[in-house]
Formats: structure tokens, sequence, C-alpha cells
């Protein structure tokens, strides 16, 4: 499947949980002010919570390492 099939959500989330930086800082700078504090809350949840695969924890570990400089509150 072409990343043109996928949904853009979908595409979001997979470069935000990319673990690469640039790409990582691409999808978030562009967001306005509350919507980045909801992605922050929600990678926060999943780099700490018990319940997520230690995959995506390592993933979200890694997207708040790239956006920690983008405006933090």
């Amino acid at each position: 499947m072409a990343e043109s099939d996928l949904d853009p959500l979908e595409i979001f989330w997979d470069a935000l949980l990319s673990r690469e930086p640039e790409r990582i800082r691409a999808v978030f700078a562009p967001l306005n002010t509350g919507t980045r504090q909801a992605i922050r809350d929600h990678l926060r949840r999943m780099a700490t919570e018990p319940d997520w695969h230690p995959e995506q924890r390592k993933s979200a570990q890694a997207a708040l390492l790239a956006i920690q400089e983008i405006d933090t509150p």
C-alpha cells in the first residue's frame, strides 16, 4: 500500500512515532499550541503507562525528545 493510500491521521502518527527527529518535528511544528499540548500529553501517557507495547513506548519517548525544544510549555 502506498503512503498516499493511507489515512492522513495514520500518516501523521507514523511520522510522529518514526523515531526520526526530522520527521517528528516536521509534523509537530505546524500544529497549534492546544494540539501540541494534547499530543505531548498523549505521548507522555504512551511513554509511561504499562499498557503500551515496549516499542510504542520507545517511539513515544523518541518523539518527546525530538519535540522538547518546540515551544515547550
